[in-house]
């Protein structure tokens, strides 16, 4: 299967007693999916990953894999200290019918670049699907150097990368050195446009979330070579992009959702729900950008 254009990162709206929110879950998928969003990715950052127990992760996959139904393809974040918890998501997720993984290394104590190859290259030959490997130093304490990933883009199934480091030369870097053999999607550290200019292949990210249907506007604008008028649209959007760096990235994509009418709930705690002020700077953009 291949893997490209617009794959919101979901939010994960639960109730307070830790129960998965199945009908807004649900109508969230549903109304990306309409907008043309060729993906969709639960278990992200967006979706806050590190507050949620093995059973809540994988409710949510089957949920979302249940309400694609097959319209675009499923690819839940894979996140985990130790190889054996990481490939337990990994196995679970598939038979549950996920059709690619985003692979996150979480770390605590320094790993080796031998020790991060083999945590990635063990998770990836667990499972027959396509891996998207997730490199983000500055969420998740650990980095993928260049010629590990060069290493790595040699393991049959891993075909993609999303590199969140927010430096766009890396991009460039990495894809001297993997050739044909790896594509890159870009993250909300980085401008969109300028990763397709590049050669990238897509977009995962939270904001795609609140945005989709310029989201998916601005992909198909690169896709034609309308670079004047996709550059005019990343402008007008870029407001956007600088407030969910400007808040706490679950809390700001969780409060757009709820001005759209999606109850989602708030952050998970201990995280707190955004104060007003932010609130109401987030409504004034949406309603800038006529969303």
């Amino acid at each position: 299967m291949e893997l490209k254009g617009i794959c919101p990162y979901l939010v994960s709206p639960l109730e307070a007693d830790g129960r998965v929110r199945e009908k807004t879950l649900r109508a969230l998928v549903s109304h990306l999916i309409a907008q043309g969003v060729h993906g969709i990715s639960p278990l992200g950052s967006t979706g806050e990953f590190a507050y949620l127990t093995f059973e809540q992760r994988c409710d949510i996959v089957r949920l979302v894999v249940d309400e694609t139904a097959g319209r675009v393809p499923t690819v839940p974040g894979v996140a985990a200290y130790s190889i054996h918890d990481a490939c337990r998501q990994a196995e679970a997720f598939v038979k549950l019918g996920a059709d690619g993984l985003v692979l996150i290394l979480q770390t605590l104590f320094p790993v080796s670049a031998r020790g991060i190859e083999r945590y990635f290259q063990t998770v990836a030959g667990s499972v027959p699907c396509p891996v998207v490997l997730y490199t983000n130093p500055g969420l998740l304490g650990g980095d993928i150097p260049h010629e590990v990933i060069e290493s790595l883009s040699h393991t049959p199934n891993i075909r993609y990368i999303k590199d969140a480091s927010g430096n766009t030369g890396r991009i460039l870097s990495i894809l001297n050195r993997v050739g044909d053999r790896m594509q890159v999607f870009s993250a909300s550290a980085h401008i969109p446009l300028v990763v397709f200019q590049l050669g990238g292949v897509g977009w995962m990210a939270g904001p795609a979330c609140v945005i989709p249907r310029e989201s998916v506007l601005l992909y198909q604008l690169a896709q034609a070579g309308r670079w004047d008028e996709a550059f005019a649209l990343q402008r007008r959007l870029w407001t956007l992009n600088e407030l969910f760096q400007k808040y706490a990235l679950a809390g700001c994509i969780k409060t757009a959702l709820q001005i759209q009418g999606f109850d989602v709930g708030d952050p998970i705690a201990p995280q707190e729900p955004l104060k007003p002020e932010a609130i109401a700077e987030i409504r004034r953009a949406l309603e800038a950008l006529e969303v």
